[in-house]
């Protein structure tokens, strides 16, 4: 017998057990966004490679090791998206939604990166996104932190923190990067291999190493904060200013940098401890150059990431995984000819109840049997059709999941009596 094929190493199924808590969140983050004014908008999986290239950066850790990439049959290098922003950019400027205007958008659905997986990072996981286009204001950054601690409340979550940073302007940051550059020279022999090739190509991602060794290296590396611009640190405080008046607790995160090299200004990571090394859920910030990177208009934006796999694994530790039933009414059929009823007694009960979950049992067996796949189906009652009860127009009705004594009912009452009791 030849071996069975399994799911891709990194890329997992999520089972029913489990997929009413992922539409519970879907749902809950699709009413959020509408709350505040975000359309939904869907892009492909699939985009050019330069895409990505020219928006995440070419020596990045997801452009130059993670992604996805192939050469179509035409000769031309496309990429499993790895990340959603530079698709609902580009989406935007080829459609021309922000040519003079503001926009608000969100998504939902799989990215890919080639990863190694472990708990919390996988090569296919799914993200939901929002990005804004057309507002400059500070007030744009504190709304899209006050939109995720929403979430966290709609969701019923705790013991998420939010960390804040400012990178400033793109004037600001050369002059950092200047003197940056000249520190990690003077101590690189104390660098590890990502450091020293990133030291001239992303110089701010090396104060974001987590190794060690470096620590006490990054710590008295020179900080992008003492050169900062006027601009910049005012706006900073501002989305601090709003945030301590909307009652939101945050900490400012000198070494808070992001993994994109498209921010700019404010950044922002909402953390936890609760799921081990992978402890980001959510991540954003402004990035007022990538429009004009990928051939737009100079156009100020901002949003935000939340990883779903990550949130879901929050609410399993929170709350639990409670089984939701298949069915709230389960229709035993006694016969062919009863068999045969019982499917168009079920439709005419999901005419009568939409949204009512109704299983008819298929394919025979006895009544025990029978009563024990309706149990199974976690049915609120079991409606019973037998030979006999179709030569008396009559169905029998029983509670599984409480004590009432069984009783028969006529067809034409057995929607009014169901009313009745559905709504008990």
């Amino acid at each position: 017998m030849s071996k069975t094929i399994q799911s891709i190493r990194g890329m997992h199924d999520v089972l029913p057990e489990l997929t009413p808590v992922w539409q519970h969140v879907e749902s809950t983050l699709a009413r959020v966004a509408a709350m505040y004014g975000y359309s939904e908008i869907r892009t492909p999986i699939v985009e050019e490679t330069a895409l990505f290239q020219r928006s995440i950066g070419e020596v990045t850790d997801i452009v130059e090791k993670e992604m996805y990439s192939f050469d179509d049959r035409n000769g031309a290098s496309l990429s499993l998206r790895p990340e959603g922003t530079a698709s609902c950019v580009r989406a935007c400027l080829q459609h021309g939604l922000i040519h003079n205007q503001q926009r608000k958008l969100w998504y939902c659905g799989p990215m890919f990166r080639h990863e190694r997986p472990q708990k919390g990072r996988y090569r296919q996981f799914h993200q939901f996104g929002v990005e804004a286009f057309g507002i400059a204001s500070p007030a744009l950054d504190a709304e899209l932190i006050m939109m995720v601690a929403r979430i966290w409340r709609e969701l019923g979550l705790h013991d998420i923190h939010l960390e804040i940073n400012t990178l400033g302007s793109t004037e600001a940051r050369l002059a950092h990067r200047a003197v940056l550059i000249e520190y990690l020279e003077s101590h690189v022999d104390k660098l590890d291999e990502d450091a020293r090739r990133r030291m001239y190509s992303n110089p701010l991602r090396v104060l974001d190493s987590k190794n060690p060794d470096m620590q006490s290296l990054i710590e008295a590396a020179p900080k992008l904060a003492d050169y900062l611009d006027e601009t910049s640190q005012c706006e900073f405080q501002q989305v601090q200013d709003l945030l301590k008046a909307a009652g939101i607790s945050y900490r400012v995160n000198p070494r808070l940098v992001r993994g994109l090299d498209y921010y700019n200004k404010t950044v922002f990571e909402w953390v936890t401890t609760r799921l081990g090394a992978q402890g980001t859920v959510c991540a954003g910030g402004r990035y007022d150059t990538l429009v004009d990177q990928l051939g737009g208009r100079a156009t100020p934006a901002a949003g935000f990431a939340i990883g779903l796999e990550r949130l879901v694994a929050l609410i399993e530790e929170a709350h639990g995984v409670q089984r939701s039933p298949d069915a709230d009414l389960y229709i035993l059929a006694m016969g062919s000819h009863a068999e045969a009823e019982a499917l168009v007694m079920a439709e005419q009960l999901r005419d009568a109840f939409p949204g009512l979950r109704i299983m008819s049992n298929l394919g025979g067996g006895s009544l025990k049997a029978q009563f024990k796949r309706a149990d199974r189906s976690g049915a609120r009652y079991a409606l019973i059709l037998g030979e006999d009860e179709l030569q008396r127009g009559v169905v029998g009705i029983k509670a599984l999941r409480h004590d009432e004594e069984q009783q028969e009912i006529t067809r034409a009452s057995l929607v009014d009596l169901l009313r009745q009791k559905l709504q008990a």
